[in-house]
């Protein structure tokens, strides 16, 4: 029987545990993101270009890990 908390981790080169913390990182840094877009709506002179810039980037790590799939 297969386990269903291994098939999508496997299936992205990673462990369950890997794919659990790479997942927790992520969720991490999109809830930090969050936080300062807020802040940036009320105070626009405060992270101006922070947001954009670190989902540009975690958004060539996400492209980067597709593409090392293939």
């Amino acid at each position: 029987m297969k386990n269903i908390f291994n098939n999508h981790p496997n299936s992205v080169g990673e462990t369950y545990l890997q794919h659990l913390f790479k997942a927790f990182n992520f969720g991490y840094k999109l809830t930090v993101m969050s936080i300062q877009a807020f802040i940036h709506g009320i105070f626009p002179w405060c992270f101006e270009h922070t947001v954009s810039d670190k989902i540009k980037k975690l958004n060539d790590v996400l492209q980067q890990r597709k593409e090392s799939l293939k």
